[in-house]
């Protein structure tokens, strides 16, 4: 068996499972040169990072690319898929985790968090405490989720049975909003929540999906929150809306560009919260995503499929070029 290559360093339960099959290459940088210089040879890809599509070309020896998470857009599929790579992820894992973060974020606007610790600490205990004339309940008001994923569901359960909120939600399938949500199309929901929250996966028809007529018809007091992807959001029209005062605010943890330029314009504002795509990572969630990518990658080591293997269609040509 070749290497197994890393595009990030891995947690430290995964990394043992992982040496105690094979050798184990962590890349020294996660951009795309970085990437196909030190990963040519590899055996399997562990995937924390965008992979070029030539990864995949002239590479005999590749058998597997395993994401570390769900998200599959940073697996180029039809390389993958014609090169006869399996392709992998880890779901759900890290579920709880992100719908945490969205409330954390949502209380934090919703409570003028980031203006009452600056004022605190700048200008003393009153002026702290003055933020709290403009800060408002979290209880009352209206979540809209965009997404009916493992993390939408998630989201979901905190907000109706945790904090008693109303709940409107879209879907590419009705069917999959729960009873206790109402389902709304993407126009309605903009425009009836008082918070609304991006969890659906980056596809060609969700790439500008909140865009400036759709953040036009926002409550000039909602706040937006963002754990989906950066492409989802027409940055332009929400800078736009935010310096004209037609949105209350935006919790954003994805960017169309990673890392996030320290100059960027969202920087600028006391009502944006930035976090960098950490919504999904604490130490548990690190081990549950780290561990099933190691498991996933043994498996193919041993000879067999991986249990979330998402390009199915690949089974025939893998199994020309690795024979059992």
């Amino acid at each position: 068996m070749s290497f197994i290559f890393s595009t990030h360093p891995l947690h430290p339960a995964a990394k043992a499972m992982l040496e105690a099959a094979s050798d184990l290459h962590v890349a020294s940088a996660p951009d795309p040169e970085t990437l196909l210089r030190e990963g040519r040879g590899a055996g399997i890809v562990v995937v924390r990072a965008p992979i070029p599509p030539a990864f995949f070309e002239d590479a005999p020896a590749l058998r597997a690319a395993i994401r570390h998470g769900a998200g599959l857009d940073m697996v180029p599929m039809e390389a993958a898929t014609r090169a006869g790579v399996l392709v992998a992820n880890v779901p759900a894992v890290n579920v709880s985790t992100v719908a945490e973060h969205v409330f954390l974020v949502t209380l934090a606007l919703l409570r003028r968090f980031r203006q009452m610790d600056r004022e605190l600490r700048q200008s003393g205990w009153a002026a702290g405490r003055a933020q709290s004339d403009a800060a408002v309940d979290l209880a009352g008001r209206t979540m809209g989720i965009v997404g009916m994923g493992n993390v939408g569901k998630a989201i979901f359960k905190i907000a109706k049975f945790g904090f008693g909120l109303q709940v409107v939600a879209t879907s590419r399938s009705p069917a999959s909003v729960p009873e206790g949500a109402r389902f709304l199309a993407i126009d309605e929901l903009v425009a009836e929540a008082d918070i609304v929250v991006l969890c659906c996966p980056l596809t060609p028809e969700t790439t500008g999906l909140l865009n400036d007529g759709r953040i036009g018809r926002m409550k000039p007091e909602a706040i937006l929150v963002n754990v989906s992807r950066g492409p989802v959001i027409d940055d332009a029209a929400l800078i736009q809306a935010l310096r004209d005062g037609r949105i209350g605010g935006a919790a954003l943890d994805v960017f169309a560009t990673q890392p996030l330029p320290l100059d960027h314009p969202y920087f600028g504002f006391a009502n944006v919260i930035v976090t960098p795509h950490l919504a999904g990572l604490t130490e548990e969630s690190m081990m549950r995503m780290g561990t099933g990518a190691a498991s996933e990658a043994l498996r193919v080591i041993k000879g067999d499929l991986p249990v979330n293997l998402r390009n199915p269609e690949v089974i025939e040509h893998y199994r020309r070029r690795f024979p059992a």
